[in-house]
């Protein structure tokens, strides 16, 4: 499945290191399916967002993201992507941009026609640039923040309430930054999503961050003096503070690092689709080690 890494520093700017293709079972073991997009964004000087993604096309096309990405921002979130719907393509690549906020997603919301049309009414169809779910997903919630005037809250309250209702939904977690916000929800318990409100230093040796998840492997020195609240798909280092988020909580991590909880939407989507009825590409897409389909 995709994973998904958001961090944010507070008022700090700090330097951070990401490797998107770095995990314990290697790329080299071609056992594995291989991940079809990496990126990562920061919001820097002036809270301007910075991105750097690639679509991987091929094994050999991973140069990009076993690289070390070195960034410098506020807030942070990376993305790496098992394709569930849209080809290999960078207007396919998370993370995204839109009215200077970064958004990535883990998971498969269907319906996509009735969504596009939703968008249309919205004045908001040409928001959307590639073919992805998570894309659209976002683009929603754009248009739902501008009909509000920029309430990012109710925007986001509105757009997955209203895919909840109407469409089928696999899973819809996702990270959304600004340069002075991080928003990350869980929902429903189909895929798992953590958070760790860090100290300086963490909770153990009073060292920087070097985290590393099934994919992402993330590194800050400046985090042993600075806290932070970081949201993963999965436990990153063994900090006993990791929180598994509620199914259907919504965070919102502000510019003080004060984290705000609620849980605005149902337990589950109305069309909640299971594991079975997804095709064998997009059930693939969704295994929690991203094994291929039998």
């Amino acid at each position: 499945m995709c994973r998904l890494f958001g961090l944010h520093a507070g008022t700090a700017m700090v330097a951070a290191t990401f490797w998107l293709i770095d995990a314990p079972d290697s790329l080299a073991a071609q056992s594995h399916r291989n991940p079809d997009g990496a990126g990562v964004g920061a919001f820097g000087t002036g809270g301007r967002p910075t991105v750097r993604k690639q679509p991987i096309a091929a094994w050999q096309d991973t140069q990009f993201a076993s690289a070390a990405q070195d960034l410098r921002g506020t807030t942070f979130v990376a993305h790496v992507r098992y394709a569930s719907t849209g080809a290999h393509t960078m207007a396919n690549t998370h993370p995204f941009a839109q009215d200077g906020r970064l958004f990535a997603h883990n998971g498969v919301v269907q319906g996509l026609p009735q969504l596009d049309r939703r968008l249309a009414e919205l004045g908001a169809a040409g928001l959307a640039g590639g073919e992805t779910d998570s894309e659209r997903v976002f683009a929603l919630i754009t248009a739902e923040t501008r009909r509000r005037g920029g309430d990012l809250a109710g925007g986001i309250r509105a757009a997955v309430g209203w895919v909840s209702e109407r469409l089928p939904v696999y899973a819809l977690n996702l990270v959304l930054t600004t340069g002075t916000d991080l928003w990350a929800l869980r929902y429903p318990a189909t895929h798992e999503l953590y958070v760790l409100d860090r100290p300086a230093g963490g909770t153990g040796a009073g060292g920087g961050l070097d985290a590393t998840s099934h994919r992402i492997h993330a590194r800050s020195a400046h985090l042993a003096q600075v806290p932070a609240v970081i949201i993963a798909s999965e436990k990153m280092d063994d900090d006993p503070g990791w929180r598994l988020l509620d199914p259907g909580e919504l965070l919102h991590v502000r510019p003080d690092l004060t984290v705000e909880s609620s849980a605005p939407f149902p337990p589950v989507p109305r069309h909640l689709l299971r594991l079975a009825e997804l095709d064998p590409a997009t059930a693939a897409s969704q295994h929690p080690k991203a094994t291929p389909a039998a």
